[in-house]
């Protein structure tokens, strides 16, 4: 394949070559289990979904790792304020994030790691650094020597010189150096027992950047193809991961990549500033399809700016592409076509994931496919249906994708609409049959202020949702 990847390390855009011919390897930071997620959060499990799934088509065995931080100092304290262990409240929240990728269509991951799973590993390779001259323990902490490792700052750019204090304990009197970042956690007073874990240096719990070292390491090996992440986690999260795993001897991994924000107001989405619109929340108003839509036809390292009146563009241009496939599949069955890729469409994705374009090749061969619908022509129809489902299998959009149900949705109240929505139809067609058409168009108008359009076609009539 001809890929072309940008690697945030490199800074540049570069030809995707896989460590090893015919497989690729990526590890993807997953949540940290604080809370139900929000669309900000579920804007990189969808970003490398597309990238998982090009992947694939390219031909390779994608090996793909999303881990999940179930134990953490937010974590505590959010399970202390409600009352409760801090591994239900963890767990909870895991079944939260697991329900948001089901809903929007996102591939399980081959690996779904704990970090509370692997201490073991992670004890290991502290180990090796402190065997290496990288990281030292003191008072029960352990924190990494950044000052023994000169290549950091390398992932983002930065000198030494130039970073802040690590804001990651509050016990800076321990270190040697204030930039210098923790490994290994000491237990203290107050704090569950069962949130702590036994090792020479005494009872504690992992630091955060640890856990992804560890068990990429295990899941992929000492080097792999591809980290990817949010943005927000190049410093210090994923510079410490690069730091802490080539310090041991790790190689790491081969090329970085980093998506765009979501944004409300102009300001990232986080729950610390409260303004956050969880994905069970927005699914209610949306549908699933709707929202993975708005999600990726972005680029993925752009930022998206949130709001309603977006969200509902993005769903009329969904629906139109849609209305196309099941009225194609109507006329000449689900399956017609070659379901080949469009070169504009192969060539957006290939440069680096390039969605708009690729995108904008669907809408297009919709467009030729509605001509050649209403001019009639059956091969014309098949052709055009054929790529734009293959095309929409790759960004996992497809309308008669059994993931999506009927409506969009297979959930309960996506087939109970469907119902209520067939029974006005035959009362529709009753009141036609008795020629009372006034109150066969009063239907038709009542479903059209409901948000359904109804179309007769000569094998009877069809509806979507049009908002």
């Amino acid at each position: 394949m001809s890929l072309r990847l940008y690697d945030t390390a490199a800074r540049a855009v570069r030809d995707f070559t896989p460590l090893r011919p015919g497989q690729a390897t990526v590890y993807v930071c997953g949540l940290t289990v604080q809370g139900p997620p929000h669309i900000g959060h579920v804007r990189a499990a969808l970003a490398f979904d597309v990238l998982r799934r090009w992947l694939t088509a390219g031909g390779l065995e994608v090996t793909y790792v999303r881990n999940v931080t179930d134990i953490d100092d937010k974590i505590l304290a959010k399970a202390e304020e409600h009352g409760v262990p801090w591994w239900a409240w963890a767990y909870d929240n895991e079944l939260a994030c697991t329900r948001a990728y089901d809903v929007l269509g996102v591939l399980p991951p081959t690996y779904e790691p704990r970090a509370t799973g692997h201490v073991p590993d992670m004890v290991a390779l502290i180990d090796r650094l402190i065997e290496g001259g990288h990281a030292y323990a003191s008072d029960g902490d352990v924190y990494f020597d950044v000052r023994s490792f000169a290549e950091y700052g390398a992932l983002t750019g930065q000198k030494l010189g130039d970073l802040q204090p690590a804001a990651d304990t509050d016990t800076d009197d321990r270190k040697r150096d204030p930039r210098d970042f923790a490994l290994w956690k000491a237990h203290k007073p107050g704090e569950p027992e069962t949130a702590s874990w036994a090792t020479p240096w005494g009872r504690g719990r992992p630091g955060w950047h640890l856990e992804c070292s560890a068990m990429a390491e295990r899941y992929l090996g000492a080097e792999f193809d591809i980290h990817g992440g949010g943005l927000d986690l190049r410093f210090p999260h994923h510079e410490n991961e690069q730091a802490q795993s080539r310090a041991a001897g790790d190689p790491f991994a081969r090329y970085w990549m980093h998506n765009g924000w979501v944004t409300l107001g102009g300001e990232k989405m986080s729950k610390s500033l409260g303004n956050t619109a969880l994905v069970d929340e927005v699914v209610k108003r949306v549908r699933p399809v709707e929202l993975r839509y708005y999600l990726i036809a972005p680029h993925y390292r752009s930022t998206i700016e949130f709001t309603d009146e977006a969200l509902a563009e993005a769903g009329a241009a969904y629906r139109r592409i849609e209305s196309f496939v099941r009225r194609a599949a109507e006329r000449v069955g689900p399956d017609a076509g070659s379901r080949g890729l469009c070169a504009q469409f192969t060539d957006a994705l290939d440069d680096d994931l390039g969605t708009p374009a690729a995108v904008a090749a669907v809408h297009e061969t919709v467009r030729e496919g509605n001509t050649a619908l209403a001019d009639g022509d059956d091969a014309g129809v098949a052709g055009a249906l054929g790529s734009v489902r293959a095309m929409l299998g790759v960004l996992g959009l497809d309308p008669l994708d059994p993931h999506w149900g009927a409506g969009g949705g297979d959930d309960r109240l996506t087939q109970v609409t469907g119902r209520l929505v067939a029974l006005a139809l035959e009362q529709r067609q009753a009141a036609r049959v008795r020629k009372d058409f006034a109150a066969a168009d009063a239907i038709r108008d009542q479903l059209t202020s409901l948000g359904v359009s109804v179309e007769d076609t000569p094998q009877g009539p069809r509806w979507e949702l049009t908002r």
